[in-house]
């Protein structure tokens, strides 16, 4: 029955969307009669596939009500950085087809990614839907995060790691974004190094890359900062081949007192 509903290209297109949302609707319910109460969608993990870091896209998901009652929706979100904009239906009918439609925002996100959209009942039920999906960051960090140890504010650190394209085969741009800039600075060097099967970077290598020097300004405290004793700061740098990338470091540690 699935495969019908993916092949109708014939039918003219009122028809076919008409068919193709009773075709799935029916069908989810056939393949769900044993489940408890749920709506069920079909992939059942949404394949979002290689997406460019920064990019954005407007995702659709389909499905159906595969229960014997009326589903009410109160919300929709996402579980997760970077979705918005969520469309939803308030009411669907026993065996109706659902549409949930929103829009990701890939900034701030590399590699693997499963994001988790939600959405809530009137009577407090939640119903959720599973993606996958792998973000392409046009820029590789040897390291990505690092310990400033038992730090008290306005203290100086210093650490050194590299960076190079993920293909190897230009040297990167990087710089400071605005905000990082304002507790801390960088040194950039141009190198070539090369990489270890247990990926140690080493220098004298055949990957152009760039040695970074991050330094502190001395790291304030502020805000949220001062209730809690754990210290972390997002370093975020910007390329001006790159524009819509978002790389970035962690810094890790604990306040003193």
């Amino acid at each position: 029955m699935l495969k019908s509903f993916f092949s109708m290209r014939e039918a003219p297109t009122a028809v076919r969307s008409a068919i193709s949302s009773a075709v799935l609707a029916s069908s989810l319910a056939v393949m769900s009669f044993a489940q408890e109460d749920a709506i069920r969608f079909v992939p059942d993990v949404y394949p979002i596939g290689y997406v460019e870091q920064g990019s954005t896209k407007h995702i659709v998901l389909k499905g159906a009500n595969v229960t014997k009652s009326e589903i009410v929706l109160e919300n929709s979100f996402g579980q997760g950085i970077g979705m918005s904009n969520f469309k939803f239906p308030t009411k669907i009918a026993p065996n109706a087809p659902v549409t949930i439609e929103f829009d990701m925002d890939f900034s701030g996100m590399d590699g693997q990614i499963n994001p988790v959209v939600v959405m809530v009942g009137t009577d407090g039920k939640p119903y959720t839907a599973k993606l996958d999906g792998f973000v392409v960051a046009p820029i590789f960090f040897g390291e990505k995060m690092f310990d400033a140890g038992y730090y008290k504010a306005n203290e100086k650190r210093e650490w050194t790691f590299y960076v190079w394209e993920t293909d190897k085969k230009e040297r990167p741009d990087l710089s400071l974004s605005d905000e990082a800039a304002k507790e801390f600075s960088m040194k950039a060097k141009n190198v070539m190094v090369k990489v270890d099967e247990k990926g140690k970077v080493t220098e004298g290598g055949k990957i152009p890359a760039q040695k970074i020097t991050l330094s502190t300004k001395g790291m304030t405290r502020t805000g949220w900062e001062l209730k809690q004793k754990s210290l972390r700061k997002i370093v975020g740098f910007k390329s001006k081949k790159y524009p819509k990338a978002t790389p970035e470091v962690l810094i890790v540690g604990y306040w003193k007192d």
